[in-house]
């Protein structure tokens, strides 16, 4: 039993047994909700409200002393809330942050700088490295936040906070073939060229490299590297066409260099937030998640706050648009 079910419970009720209307009160989808009173029903092993049709008619008797008692569990859920609250209201303290070099280069600056201006008395660390490494501080428990995409099977112990989704760009030297093409590039045209891209790219599960080979074609990957700079630096000296996050490409600051647009290439990555399932977040923590994740409303921020499971955070987003984060002057866009 979790107290999220009975929050669900409790809105039913407090809907006229509306789960539609109980689930647009707490943010999240109908079905969610429908599936959590179930979950609760198959525990307690009885039915709390009589049906009609596929709609609540009425509260079973046991369903009246099950509410009762939700409503105290509930009320002294929130008084040990309340107790922690001068904690979660602190604005000293300090961040530890743990991120690829694409985040920490190209995405989380502008963050960072807005954080320091609400919070400067907070103290930030910032840690890189690869997803493996960044399970190994999480697992170390060195750090407050990580910040991944993918990878979800390596951070079981997080709970992750869906924040912006993202595609692909090819970084070629201007004037290359790819660039005189006039239309659309495919993967029939990439697969003609040496590739320059991240090392993870063409390992295990890689998205990436299941797109070639869904077309039958063998990418000729001549260097790999784990730092966008790096790899358009090696695309500078001719070694091959750059594969690499859109918002690493960067386009202000590339006079030697073009972008192609590699969006539908390959499938969209998402990127999230994640924290320790144990950890007692602060308020400043929870700004930098809604900074990081600006579409997150504030009633998402305090159901997160409040969420014990990985499946009640997914529960809330189930039926969100993510925002896409684009490369260039394309900034961050809503879903389509």
């Amino acid at each position: 039993m979790k107290l999220q079910q009975l929050k669900y419970l409790l809105a039913i009720v407090d809907n006229g047994l509306n789960i539609t209307a109980a689930a647009e009160r707490m943010y999240t989808s109908q079905p969610g909700v429908s599936k959590q009173l179930k979950l609760l029903e198959e525990e307690l092993g009885m039915q709390l409200f009589t049906r009609k049709g596929k709609s609540l008619g009425g509260i079973t008797p046991a369903g009246h002393q099950v509410i009762g008692r939700a409503r105290i569990i509930m009320r002294e859920a929130e008084n040990i809330r309340s107790l922690a609250s001068d904690y979660y209201e602190e604005k000293e303290g300090s961040l530890s942050i743990a991120t690829t070099h694409t985040q920490a280069r190209y995405v989380l600056p502008d963050i960072v700088a807005e954080f320091r201006k609400r919070f400067p008395k907070v103290g930030l660390n910032l840690h890189q490295g690869t997803s493996e490494q960044i399970a190994d501080m999480v697992a170390a428990n060195d750090i407050d936040f990580a910040i991944a995409t993918g990878s979800s099977e390596l951070f079981a112990d997080l709970m992750l906070v869906p924040s912006y989704r993202w595609d692909r760009a090819i970084v070629v030297p201007k004037g290359h073939d790819l660039t005189k093409l006039n239309r659309r590039i495919t993967l029939h045209d990439l697969a003609k060229f040496p590739l320059v891209t991240y090392v993870f790219s063409f390992g295990g599960q890689s998205s990436l490299k299941r797109a070639f080979e869904d077309e039958g074609l063998e990418p000729d990957v001549v260097f790999t590297a784990r730092d966008a700079d790096v790899i358009k630096t090696y695309v500078r000296m001719g070694l091959g066409v750059g594969i690499v996050a859109s918002m690493a490409a960067d386009c202000t600051n590339n006079k030697d260099l073009q972008v192609i647009d590699a969006e539908g290439l390959f499938p969209r990555s998402t990127t999230w937030i994640g924290y320790r399932k144990d950890a007692v977040l602060r308020r400043y923590m929870f700004d930098f998640i809604q900074l990081f994740a600006p579409h997150v409303s504030s009633q998402q921020l305090d159901n997160i706050r409040r969420a014990t499971s990985q499946e009640d955070i997914d529960e809330m987003f189930d039926a969100s648009k993510l925002p896409v984060r684009g490369g260039c002057e394309e900034g961050v866009t809503e879903a389509a």
